[in-house]
């Protein structure tokens, strides 16, 4: 068990996160190079296109600054972040009712029109007490997108949250995923990543109340040439609280690269604690790169069970032999065996077609194309 590696810093004061020399713990993995632009403290007029499929009891306003700041999850946790919240023009607000149920799910697409410039965007979700609500973001689109993503969970309330960053090649996205989840209160993310150039994600999960159970599931495949990086921190600061959290990336081509940092914290006063986190990366071929380093630091003895593990393996071509062995296609053995590997994440994607868009993703990246019936 490692300890924590994640800044305890969080801070809407710039002057909290000077740029990045590389040396740091937390951007020695980073593509800087290609995050320069989003790294830099000049504001911009850029804005994604927004396209929207909302629901009754919900509503979808713009705030300003400071009210983004009163009812935000977290403050900016890095630079990117920090720079995100001062030159965003304030934020979207989706607002889900106390007590309201929403068996459809709410859609918000998100689209960038252009790589230059800069753009900055907040989006908040606010699911009040009792709620229970699906909600799927979908980035695509080509951008230079610093955003910052905060979720805040309501007592006794339920969220699903999809996001899929389906970005064209030449895109690059950083950015704040910050969600709080209250007393009994249940989320379920799940946090795909399939397109852009970098894309560079942290996510942090905090407890408002006892309950919260947050499970937290993470999909990425990564080409040549791409570099991928999300990292998750799990603050258990309240008792009787669960978490699990399990990515999975695969990886094909020259350079394409991943990292996956993952660290829980079990405070002094979170007994009970149920938590368990893991990461598992496919390689493919002999170009990609991934590392992967969990931590899980426990400052109490009394916890109801607690683990991590990661693993990196290369792609079993005796699953596919014995497929083949039965008369499958290698195309569709290959296809097979990955989606397999994606199967306990995918299978977190409650909404079926969003489900089915993300296979359809995955297919197209190993260069399946299925036959239109």
């Amino acid at each position: 068990m490692g300890q924590v590696s994640m800044s305890n810093a969080r801070s809407y004061d710039l002057a909290e996160f000077p740029p990045p020399s590389g040396r740091e713990e937390v951007w020695r993995f980073a593509p800087r190079a290609a995050l320069k632009p989003l790294l830099e403290d000049a504001p911009s007029d850029g804005r994604l296109r927004w396209e929207t499929t909302l629901s009754e009891d919900v509503t979808l306003t713009q705030i300003t600054s400071e009210q983004a700041r009163e009812r935000a999850a977290s403050a900016p946790v890095d630079r990117i972040s920090a720079l995100a919240a001062k030159h965003a023009d304030g934020a979207r607000l989706l607002d889900i009712q106390a007590d309201a149920s929403h068996p459809e799910p709410i859609v918000l697409d998100l689209v960038g029109v252009g790589r230059e410039p800069v753009t900055w965007g907040q989006v908040l979700i606010d699911v009040g007490a009792g709620a229970k609500a699906t909600v799927v973001l979908r980035f695509s689109g080509a951008a230079q997108y610093a955003g910052n993503l905060s979720v805040v969970v309501g007592d006794n309330a339920s969220l699903e949250l999809v996001s899929v960053q389906n970005w064209s090649d030449d895109s690059v996205h950083a950015g704040h995923f910050a969600t709080r989840i209250g007393r009994d209160a249940r989320l379920r993310s799940v946090l795909v990543t399939l397109g852009g150039e970098a894309v560079r994600l942290v996510q942090t999960v905090d407890y408002d109340g006892p309950g919260g159970d947050a499970d937290i599931r993470g999909l990425f495949f990564a080409d040549a040439g791409q570099r991928f990086e999300h990292r998750s921190f799990v603050d258990h600061s309240q008792p009787h609280c669960r978490s699990n959290v399990v990515f999975k990336g695969a990886l094909q081509g020259e350079r394409a690269r991943s990292v996956w940092v993952g660290d829980v914290l079990i405070r002094a006063n979170a007994v009970g604690t149920q938590t368990y986190e893991i990461n598992r990366n496919l390689l493919l071929d002999d170009g990609p790169r991934a590392d992967s380093v969990p931590n899980l630091e426990i400052l109490t003895g009394d916890v109801a069970g607690a683990g991590h593990a990661s693993a990196t393996g290369r792609f079993d071509e005796e699953q596919v032999f014995y497929l083949r062995s039965r008369g499958i296609s290698e195309e569709e053995a290959r296809r097979l065996v990955v989606l397999g590997f994606f199967a306990d994440v995918l299978d977190g994607i409650d909404v079926p077609m969003i489900r089915a868009e993300v296979m359809r993703a995955v297919e197209a990246e190993l260069g399946y194309r299925r036959e239109v019936q």
